[in-house]
């Protein structure tokens, strides 16, 4: 679905409740792994933390855990300035970083991250059946690979089933370039093996919104590889998923994504409380 910006800033940037009047809390550099292997891995209690930002003395509400970008070789956790003061929480989440670490050690941080939010966010007023995970790029890559391979979740008893919704930013589907890069294959050969999204189209996986920038002015192939995955999760079964294509945004196309984030959380809000 080609959108253009105006359409998109006429969906509106806030939740069904008054977000206007709720009060925010902020905690940084929350270990999402436990004391234990913090002490062991020096490069792990450094880097494995996750920031969240949560609306006080609110009952029940939705949670975004949000990847940053980065290729899997840098970027920082962040909370985005357009998801804040929304009536949802917002978790920004730090992962090992290539060189460092090589596939899929940054996957299983990813698992480890969104693990924590399950078994902790009802402690801080949030249901843990309103989780949704998000990231741009890289973290988009890394949102997809936990949602769609229920194998790195499942390693924390957690389905990744109960996900509320996946909302990936233009993430790799086919076999990331950084992947690609450890194994000495060049960017623009593309490989779909079990570290790509594609390879885990199934059925039964959580509501799936797939935005990219426009065609033209996207890095590589990114959105003819989010439409292929939308075909294939349709052609096994799967009844909700959407692909947006932002036109005249280039590869950057956070600003105009985040209204249609916010709009799917409140979709799926809808209908779990009908």
């Amino acid at each position: 679905m080609r959108l253009l910006l105006l359409s998109i800033l006429t969906f509106g940037f806030g939740l069904s409740i008054d977000a206007q009047e709720v009060q925010y809390e902020s905690i940084q550099n929350i270990h999402y792994y436990s004391e234990s292997v913090n002490q062991a891995d020096q490069y792990i209690n450094e880097r494995c933390v996750l920031d969240i930002y949560y609306p006080e003395n609110t009952e029940s509400f939705a949670t975004i855990v949000w990847f940053h970008g980065g290729g899997l070789t840098g970027g920082n956790k962040e909370i985005p300035e357009m998801l804040k003061d929304k009536g949802v929480c917002v978790v920004g989440v730090n992962y090992r970083l290539y060189p460092k670490v090589k596939a899929p050690v940054y996957i299983d941080d990813a698992a480890a991250a969104v693990s924590w939010v399950f078994k902790h966010i009802n402690g801080y007023g949030g249901d843990s059946s309103l989780i949704f995970i998000a990231g741009h790029s890289a973290g988009g890559y890394l949102a997809s690979m936990i949602g769609l391979d229920k194998s790195y979740l499942l390693k924390h008893t957690i389905d990744a089933n109960n996900i509320a919704g996946l909302i990936p930013f233009s993430g790799h589907t086919i076999t990331h370039f950084t992947v690609r890069e450890e194994r000495g294959i060049p960017g623009t050969q593309p490989i779909v093996d079990s570290l790509a999204p594609l390879y885990h189209v199934r059925h039964d996986a959580p509501p799936l919104i797939l935005i990219t920038g426009d065609r033209e002015l996207e890095l590589l192939g990114r959105y003819e590889e989010n439409a292929y995955l939308m075909r294939m999760m349709k052609l096994v079964g799967h009844k909700e998923t959407k692909l947006y294509e932002l036109d005249g945004y280039d590869h950057g196309m956070t600003l105009p994504a985040f209204p249609l984030l916010l709009k799917e959380v409140q979709r799926i809000m809808e209908e779990k409380n009908k």
